[in-house]
Formats: C-alpha cells, structure tokens, sequence
C-alpha cells in the first residue's frame, strides 16, 4: 500500500478509536468443535461504552479449523502463530473436526480474574492453545473499512522482517499470561490493535483488480486521489468541479470510476464520511454542536442537524445523550 493509502487507512482508523482487550485464555484436545460469538458482556470490564466488536485468536500451539457459521467457503487451516480475525463478530466455529455438534465456547468458559476467562476442553488427544480477544471501535455499519472487509481474516505472523517483533511479543506475552502474571495482557491486546492495522495492509495487497469497495479505492490513482482530498480538509466545501480540476480526470470521468469502484457517488461518500466524524466527536469530545457542524463542512447548526438526523434516525444531542449512557 502507498503511503498515501496508509495515511488514509489510519485517518479512518483513528476515527473508529480502536481499544484492545484479551478475555479468554483456551486449552482443546482433539476432538474438539465449539462455536464462538463475542458477546459485549465477556469484555464489559475492558470496555467502556458501546462499540463493534471484532473477534480475534492467536493460536500459540497445534493446528486447527476454523469457518463462519453457515459459511464453508470460509474455512482456514490455522497453525501456530497465526492469528485469525473476525471483523463482523459473526458467529464462527473452530474446532479439530468441524463436522462435529459445535459447544458454546461461552458455557465452557470459567472467570478467572481481571474480567479474564479460561476454558479447557476436548477429547484428550492432540493439543490446541490459543488466546482470544477484541478490538472495540466506534465502527457504524457505514463505515467504509468495515464494510469492505471479507468475513474473516487469517495473518501469519513470520519470524523475519516486520512480523519479528510481533511474533516475539506474542509469544511473550501469551507466556506470562499462561503462567498468570499481571499487566501481560494489557501488552497483548496492544499488539492486536497494530496487528488488526497490519491484516488490514495485508488484505489490501491481496486484491485483484476486479475488487471494488473503499479497501480496493486505495490502490486506484484517481480514486485515492479524490478520497485523500475529503479526508484531508473535511469541511471544505467540495464541488465536482474542485474534485475533476485536482485529479486531473473530467467530471463526468471521475464520478463514474468513483461509483464504480466505491459503490456510491462521490459527494455522497463526503456526506456519509462527515456524519461518521460527527459521531466520532460527539461521542468523545464536549465539542459545541455548532463548532462540530463548522469542523464537518457545514455552515449552519440546523442544517447539520438534519443531515445528522438523516443519517443516524436521530438528532445529534439525542444521540450524545444516549452514546455517553450506554
């Protein structure tokens, strides 16, 4: 990815707010099949707030299965020092044999301390460790890294390059908190949230030119181009004319690569973007309504409350009230 692809990526990114956080520390043996959907109550003490909620496992030792429910196409082989991730919290099974009746990972699991779990369960035979996870963020349905993200996600985490020191502290922390030692999972669920950036990377060299979605917009010039111009001056008051001038295609040129690859018009990506910054605001910030209007492109308070309200089914102040009580 480009490094202009980079800076957007992260911009998107850092509106979401991404917060790491490990629950769940599992022991299998062969046969083994459980089925697993993170639930806002495993990771209630970790988390403050409500968000979406991305699944993750780092598998420490053996070799496993794993596929979202209903989905076989999705089926990975899993290894040590691999980590697969869920970025829809779909419900998904692993298991030794996926053929097997799928148990709720949720029964199984036992609290230990600092809102950690543990479960231990199989047949006796061959081992699986693993840890498992979260990323909580301030993802909305509409967010477009999101929705352009497949079902699952598998990253191999090498021993060269830049996964070295990933790896390292994977299996560092993994250790101390197998041995039960404070803090190590603080360091761990760190990791994840770069190592969540790092997939996302990843993901984006996989893509063949036939992909369309925000994901596949960063490998295309024009359209990059014409995404970097909204995110870096949000509340300019863009036109198609600003938009053909500094890319350097025609309007009518622009806008339709830009439908065809992102899946929407240009000026109604910038709309939907400005409410996702709005949102991210009013939740974080003591920010004035008229001072978050101005820092989105709008010049009137009324007139971003109604784009506001449009958008989210409920009027900006509504929704401040109701974010900071959930």
């Amino acid at each position: 990815m480009s490094e202009a692809g980079m800076d957007l990526l992260s911009d998107v990114l850092r509106v979401a707010r991404l917060t790491g956080g490990v629950f769940l520390h599992a022991e299998f043996s062969a046969p083994w099949c459980v089925a697993s959907q993170l639930a806002p109550e495993m990771c209630a003490p970790l988390l403050n707030g409500p968000k979406h909620l991305i699944e993750y496992h780092y598998i420490v030792e053996g070799t496993l299965l794993a596929r979202v429910a209903g989905q076989p196409e999705t089926t990975v082989t899993l290894q040590a020092n691999e980590v697969v991730i869920l970025p829809h919290n779909d419900v998904h099974h692993l298991g030794s044999d996926l053929q097997l009746p799928a148990v709720d990972s949720a029964e199984l699991a036992v609290p230990i301390e600092n809102g950690l779990y543990r479960v231990t369960y199989g047949g006796g035979g061959a081992p699986v460790r693993m840890i498992c996870g979260f990323l909580g963020c301030d993802f909305t349905h509409s967010n477009p890294v999101l929705a352009s993200l497949p079902r699952i996600l598998r990253i191999s985490v090498s021993d060269d390059g830049e996964g070295a020191w990933i790896r390292s502290t994977l299996r560092y922390a993994a250790q101390e908190i197998a041995a039960g030692r404070p803090g190590s999972e603080t360091v761990l669920a760190k990791v994840f949230e770069l190592l969540f950036i790092e997939a996302v990377r990843r993901h984006v060299g996989t893509l063949d030119e036939s992909e369309v979605g925000w994901l596949a917009g960063l490998r295309d010039p024009y359209v990059s181009r014409t995404l970097g111009l909204f995110h870096g001056d949000i509340s300019r008051p863009w036109t198609m004319d600003d938009l053909a001038r500094e890319v350097g295609l025609s309007k009518s040129a622009l806008a339709e690569r830009f439908q065809r690859v992102i899946g929407k018009p240009p000026m109604s990506y910038l709309a939907r973007w400005r409410m996702e910054v709005a949102a991210q605001r009013l939740r974080s910030t003591n920010a004035t309504l008229a001072n978050i209007a101005h820092d989105v492109g709008y010049e009137a308070e009324a007139a971003f409350s109604r784009a506001f309200k449009k958008a989210y089914d409920v009027a900006p102040a509504t929704w401040r009230r109701e974010s900071a009580s959930g």
